[in-house]
């Protein structure tokens, strides 16, 4: 207490770059990602308010000997105050202990009193809500808050036209207009690279637009086919989507099988619940002469096995949400044959792991591209392959269709 009150009497506080602590914070897993073995029921309440009020850039604790890494959370309330710096907590094990966990973590820090304001409190793509704010209700809501959500109705209802003919199937703002007006995405709490209405989105990579989900080509892709299919609204994972957006998900795989076919290549889709914020389906195609389907299967499971990841192939027809609740981590794979392989996340997980093993010499024989930050291109070069691809899936895109 003692600590917080001399820190925060300065009229120029911030918060702490470095707070160390022996308890865990209760609640520290809230909206981010669950550790496994750590006893939660010892974490404490005061530590946990200590990090309200100190803000640490980074936390520390050892008490539980486990090694937990926390998504980084923010320590504001998104359109009602001040952007401020994001806080991230690590957990590590006892030196020397006999399971080898990880007990030391490395990292580099420029003091926030030494940084450029505007660069202390970016938010990265992953970032969640403060896990210890409890959530308004929203008969409590300020009055200046549900003024800027008033403001920020019109974003909802807001999609791009790439041509005149899905340009007929857009809606009207709903201001004087005659068109229906569109059911209402779910919205993120902050900035977001992926949704559609959103201005972090690079609508030149846009190539097709439904009315529940978009295609856009993968930034830095394996290939220059390489797409994403993603949900116009806010969904973390396939496991949080609604029916509707599954059904129009399916439509965009099928049109993209026939597609690719037609090519003489068959797809390779992955998703990685893990680190992410707004669901990614990641859909690369592959030279049907390259390798076969179990071969891409194998490649999965062996290159798994020797980062101590399990792959498990799950039967064709059994709907991912069976075997995984929201919330869970987990790694999922799906062959445009309808196969499937699933590893359940439960600590540290590669996030170039299914890049990787597309861009192996098993594969695709690109290791040099595994890396999508080593493949990335001018924006005069991505908009040159959105114009290719949009022209060339025109005829198979079911979006375009009455």
């Amino acid at each position: 207490m003692s600590l917080k009150l001399s820190l925060l009497s300065h009229s120029k506080f911030k918060g702490v770059d470095i707070l160390l602590t022996s308890p865990w914070p209760k609640d520290v897993w809230n909206y981010g990602n669950p550790p496994t073995e750590a006893n939660l029921k010892s974490c404490s309440a005061l530590v946990a308010s200590a990090a309200v009020s100190l803000k640490p850039r980074y936390h520390f604790s050892a008490l539980q000997g486990e090694n937990y890494e926390r998504l980084p959370y923010r320590n504001h309330a998104v359109l009602q105050e001040s952007a401020q710096h994001v806080s991230r907590f690590i957990a590590l094990a006892g030196v020397g202990n006999p399971d080898k966990k990880k007990y030391i973590y490395a990292f580099t820090i420029v003091p926030m009193r030494a940084m450029d304001a505007a660069e202390l409190v970016k938010q990265p793509l992953d970032v969640t809500e403060n896990p210890y704010r409890k959530p308004e209700k929203d008969g409590k809501k300020s009055q200046a808050a549900r003024a800027t959500e008033e403001e920020e109705e019109p974003a909802q209802q807001f999609f791009f036209d790439l041509s005149k003919q899905q340009g007929k199937k857009r809606h009207s703002d709903g201001r004087g207009g005659q068109a229906k007006q569109p059911k209402k995405h779910p919205q993120p709490t902050g900035p977001c690279w992926f949704c559609l209405a959103s201005p972090e989105v690079e609508k030149h990579l846009v190539v097709s637009i439904g009315e529940h989900c978009y295609v856009a080509l993968a930034k830095g892709g394996l290939t220059s086919d390489h797409v994403l299919i993603l949900p116009i609204g806010h969904y973390q994972a396939i496991v949080d989507l609604s029916s509707d957006v599954v059904e129009e998900c399916e439509k965009y795989k099928a049109s993209l099988r026939k597609f690719y076919r037609s090519k003489g290549k068959r797809y390779v889709m992955f998703e990685r619940n893990y680190r992410s914020q707004h669901l990614q389906l990641q859909v690369v195609p592959l030279p049907l002469t390259c390798c076969t389907t179990e071969d891409i299967k194998e490649s999965f499971i062996v290159q798994g096995q020797e980062q101590n990841l399990e792959l498990l192939e799950i039967p064709q027809h059994t709907d991912i949400k069976q075997i995984v609740q929201p919330g869970t981590p987990y790694f999922y794979v799906e062959l445009d044959s309808g196969e499937k392989l699933f590893h359940r996340i439960k600590k540290n997980f590669p996030l170039q792991f299914g890049r990787e093993v597309l861009a192996s010499e098993a594969i695709l024989n690109i290791p040099t591209r595994a890396d999508w930050k080593a493949c990335k291109l001018s924006q005069e070069e991505e908009e040159s392959q959105a114009k290719s691809f949009r022209r060339e899936f025109e005829p198979f895109d079911f979006s375009l269709q009455d």
